[in-house]
């Protein structure tokens, strides 16, 4: 190929680049947009629950939670373990895991045992790193949910039956400067209570007369 050759084709390229996007700033806009909005993994094809209530945790764990009315599911309770309540609509007695602890950090996960339905339920972790859930459905509506952190496989849901003075679905739950929290309303119910309780609080509730947002 001549000089001139050369010359024309070297002005060709420079002219075509010219007049179209740069195409290799393009390319890193792209790869620098991927790089900020992350992209997606999948870490399990199955964990055996549906994820209707999800909480991360503070020792970089997620519990995950589902309603217990939906009858069997694909995760079996270890060591022969089961859950029976005579109150539930769908399934009084099954040997399936209706929760699971997720572990970022090694991608695995384990079963949890729940027995009363946390399903509608509202909660907060408070500032010790325990997960309070409060409220529920069915025979649920009035439990208390707690969930405290560890690092072995001992630590499991505790319930607080019976602890609400009234039923709590779909509350709204804000934790208060003193490290309590407070649960306010749900459908049917204008009223607040606290958790702890305190000894002053009435057998139903604080009522509540007017809420005032300033």
């Amino acid at each position: 190929m001549d000089k001139e050759s050369i010359i024309f084709l070297f002005l060709l390229v420079l002219i075509f680049f010219t007049l179209q996007p740069p195409l290799a700033s393009q390319m890193l806009v792209s790869h620098s947009r991927r790089r900020l909005l992350g992209e997606w993994r999948m870490l399990q094809k199955n964990i055996g629950i549906s994820a209707v209530h999800m909480q991360f945790l503070h020792n970089n764990k997620v519990v995950i939670f589902d309603t217990t009315d939906f009858g069997r599911y694909n995760l079996s309770l270890p060591g022969g373990r089961y859950r029976y309540d005579p109150n539930d609509i769908v399934s009084r007695e099954d040997c399936y895991s209706h929760s699971v602890l997720y572990d970022i950090g090694s991608n695995t996960f384990r079963a949890l045992m729940i027995q009363t339905d946390p399903y509608c339920s509202s909660g907060a972790v408070l500032p010790d790193e325990i997960l309070v859930q409060i409220g529920g459905y069915n025979d649920g509506d009035r439990v208390i949910h707690t969930l405290a952190p560890c690092t072995g496989e001992n630590c499991d849901w505790v319930e607080l039956t019976h602890t609400l003075i009234q039923r709590r679905w779909y509350s709204t739950n804000h934790i208060l400067p003193d490290a309590r929290m407070i649960a306010v309303g749900e459908r049917r119910q204008h009223n607040y209570e606290f958790y702890p309780k305190i000894i002053r609080d009435s057998s139903s509730g604080s009522r509540l007369s007017a809420l005032l947002v300033q």
